[in-house]
């Protein structure tokens, strides 16, 4: 018999997540995935789960689950206000139920449980990819999550010693991208000097920054081009997008620079109002430790 977990409150946004659909861009299809690709592996890691297990993405909390078999579950990520505990496994009996409050700092929550969510796959994911509409559907109030059953062997770890996502300014390295001399020596530092702002209107897409715009010194329009997680793309209102998990995969306005790939997971935990600055890097320098 199939395992289930109710959904009686999904909060703001709640998704299945894994890692993604990598290797098919060239047919149209972006990867998608966990955003933030450390906290979910840990997750995965504290109920025994291979890495690969689909486990659900918790948006700025809210979620409220009943369990109607006992499972073992474990978050990580922003730390949620409530009972549970964090960043360690514990059971879920049957009947009882799992309530996350909102989160003091960071914005993303992932809920494991061992086994896995067992929706079904779409082209060989149960990511929901928000930007596409692939997957499965966005989790909502009464929808019954099957669990799987686990394929490795039970968790080692009692509790995970990390910290939680910075709730002040962070700081990540910049990489030049293919177009950042549409915007100059000026441009270029005017990105890795100003102070950025997340927006409200950021999403599992990305972030859309706040501050004063970058100014071309080129103009014309740009073919569509390849997109890859962590672009800063700066569209016409000169205010920078970073992308994050569901990019498109092409896109039609100049690329300034990359957020160092492990950086990426930092950004997804950054909540609307929050400071966002960026450091210039060279390629030697770009795996150096940043705030």
């Amino acid at each position: 018999m199939t395992r289930l977990l109710t959904v009686l409150a999904p909060g703001p946004l709640t998704t299945v997540q894994d890692l993604g659909r990598p290797g098919q861009a060239a047919l149209g299809i972006g990867r998608s995935g966990v955003c933030d690709r450390s906290s979910a592996a840990l997750a995965n890691r504290l109920v025994g789960n291979p890495p690969d297990a689909a486990l659900l993405e918790v948006t700025f909390g809210g979620l409220v689950l009943r369990a109607e078999d006992d499972v073992l579950l474990a978050t990580a990520g922003a730390r949620c206000a409530g009972p549970f505990p964090h960043a360690a496994p514990a059971p879920l009996r049957r009947g009882q139920e799992l309530r996350l409050g909102v989160p003091a700092t960071g914005l993303r929550t992932y809920v494991a449980v061992r086994g896995g969510i067992a929706v079904p796959p779409v082209l060989g994911s149960r990511s929901t990819d928000v930007l596409a509409g692939l997957g499965p559907d966005v989790v909502a109030a009464g929808h019954q999550l099957p669990v799987g059953e686990p394929t490795a062997p039970p968790p080692t770890l009692d509790v995970a010693p990390v910290a939680d996502p910075p709730g002040d300014d962070v700081t990540v390295p910049v990489l030049p991208g293919p177009r950042a001399d549409w915007f100059g020596e000026a441009g270029w530092a005017a990105l890795a000097t100003r102070p950025w702002t997340v927006t409200s209107e950021s999403n599992r897409v990305g972030l859309r920054l706040d501050g004063e715009p970058l100014q071309r010194v080129r103009e014309g329009e740009l073919p569509s081009e390849g997109m890859v997680r962590g672009a800063l793309q700066v569209p016409p209102s000169g205010l920078p997008v970073l992308f994050l998990a569901d990019h498109p995969v092409t896109g039609g306005y100049p690329v300034i620079g990359y957020v160092v790939d492990a950086d990426v997971d930092r950004c997804a935990q950054l909540r609307p109002g929050q400071p966002l600055r960026f450091r210039a890097s060279s390629r030697l320098d770009a795996g150096a430790p940043s705030r």
